[in-house]
């Protein structure tokens, strides 16, 4: 078995004709060091089951290689939604997201925390979008408490602040971790774009040092689990999700090369979501690994 790199980089790849012929082969193809997949359609409800053999084997040979996986929850999840099909169907989906890493052998389900959809922002529907949160993630993360130590991580993932968002930035961590009881696989999944666009100062000299620290404050120590290595398109505080290649966007190389050197991130896999990550010809994936590594 393969020695974990101390600070793995990866990127998302496509599951193509399974997780081992498509996904595992394309990440190996790209020098992959960790890797995110979708377990399932991004755009749809469906719960797509796997193949025992597949997965026992694309289990087996990330194992082998020293590789953590990651799976990146549908987009349509939402548990602070107000229609109650859409958080039925978003709960049921997290579950079985979480399932499917078990199967799979992936260390967390990156779930994104979603929004109260309320155009009048009011306080109340805010507050009723949390208690559902709690009331339909508490359960599904107590089905892990069984697994011990070798249970996946639920990693929420704040949002870029567009819309009524949950929870937008870091300092948001608070409340909707709280809402969760601070549950032992609570973990958190950083985007820089995200927070980078929802007005975190990654773009200046410390900025990503600061983001770590905050993390750590807010969370605790331990529960950040992932980053999400992307540049921004736009400018800080500007609430969109807009990816942008390594180096060519707002938030610079600078965040990225801070990021790598703090204590906190030891462990911790790193994974593009920047545009052509994935083609065999693209520099993010070396670039990320120079910034690390100089």
């Amino acid at each position: 078995m393969s020695t974990r790199t101390a600070r793995p980089v990866g990127t998302h790849v496509p599951v193509g004709k399974n997780l081992v012929a498509g996904a595992l082969r394309t990440a190996v193809d790209l020098g992959c060091e960790a890797v995110q997949v979708f377990a399932g359609n991004p755009r749809g409800w469906a719960l797509s089951a796997g193949d025992p053999a597949v997965d026992a084997e694309f289990r087996t040979r990330t194992a082998e290689l020293g590789m953590p996986v990651f799976i990146h929850a549908p987009y349509l999840v939402n548990l602070g939604s107000p229609t109650p099909a859409t958080y039925e169907k978003s709960v049921a989906v997290v579950a079985h997201n979480l399932r499917r890493a078990v199967q799979i052998g992936a260390e967390g389900v990156v779930v994104h925390t979603g929004s109260y959809v309320d155009p009048e922002g009011g306080e109340e529907r805010y507050a009723a979008a949390m208690r559902q949160v709690r009331e339909g993630l508490l359960p599904v993360l107590e089905t892990l408490d069984e697994l011990g130590e070798d249970a996946p991580w639920l990693l929420l993932e704040p949002t870029a602040g567009q819309g009524r968002s949950l929870c937008a930035g870091i300092e948001d961590l608070a409340a909707y971790l709280g809402a969760l009881d601070h549950h032992p696989r609570a973990g958190v999944c950083l985007d820089t774009c995200h927070v980078f666009a929802a007005g975190e100062p990654l773009d200046v000299e410390g900025g990503g040092t600061a983001a770590v620290d905050r993390v750590e404050e807010i969370a605790g120590p331990g529960r950040l689990r992932l980053i999400h290595a992307n540049d921004s398109k736009d400018v800080r505080g500007a609430f969109k999700d807009r990816h942008e290649k390594i180096g060519q966007g707002h938030i610079g190389t600078g965040a990225f090369a801070e990021l790598f050197a703090h204590p906190a991130t030891a462990g911790v896999p790193f994974i593009l979501e920047t545009p052509g990550s994935r083609d065999a010809d693209d520099p993010d994936l070396a670039l990320l690994k120079a910034l690390r590594d100089g």
